[in-house]
């Protein structure tokens, strides 16, 4: 079944691949940002993994910016029995472009034409990103930041994303 413009079981690897990429930055008490974040099924993934241990429990940010599929992905998360996350605001669901916070770990559900510099300078020192980037032809960049502040780039491998739009280009 297609689901923004991708099918459901190549979303759920893209996911798979995220989170594996992103793990080494998933730790106890570690911020996330989830753009893009949908129906809420990989912000809530990622929770569990910043918040296993109750004592340092992590934030993730899901952004989104049509505020119907900020609606529909607190309800998902509230049926998911994280209500109280979302309450506690340790899970936080916006619509709009994002928050100026430091965040450990970037993940990015739709394609960038080229590489936001304003995200990259949103992650942490460390921190990774795991982003499509790329119109015709798009890959999955992995953005790392040292502990200096310097960035690195790989590309990991082609994918094919929706692109990343912003309120009025989607209206």
């Amino acid at each position: 079944m297609a689901k923004n413009g991708m099918i459901e079981s190549e979303q759920v690897s893209t996911h798979a691949h995220a989170v594996q990429n992103l793990l080494p930055f998933l730790k106890p008490g570690n911020r996330v940002l989830d753009v893009g974040s949908g129906s809420g099924y990989l912000v809530a993934v990622l929770h569990h993994l910043v918040s296993e241990s109750p004592d340092t429990p992590g934030k993730v940010v899901g952004i989104e910016h049509i505020p119907e599929l900020v609606k529909f992905s607190v309800e998902n998360l509230k049926k998911d029995g994280l209500g109280d996350a979302l309450k506690d605001g340790i899970i936080e669901m916006l619509a709009g472009d994002g928050r100026k916070a430091p965040y450990d770990a970037i993940h990015v559900g739709a394609a960038a034409p080229t590489l936001p510099q304003a995200l990259v300078d949103q992650l942490a020192t460390p921190g990774r990103m795991f982003i499509p980037v790329g119109t015709a032809s798009q890959s999955i960049i992995q953005v790392d930041k040292d502990e200096e502040g310097r960035v690195t780039k790989k590309e990991l491998f082609g994918v094919m994303y929706v692109p990343l739009t912003d309120r009025k280009i989607d209206l």
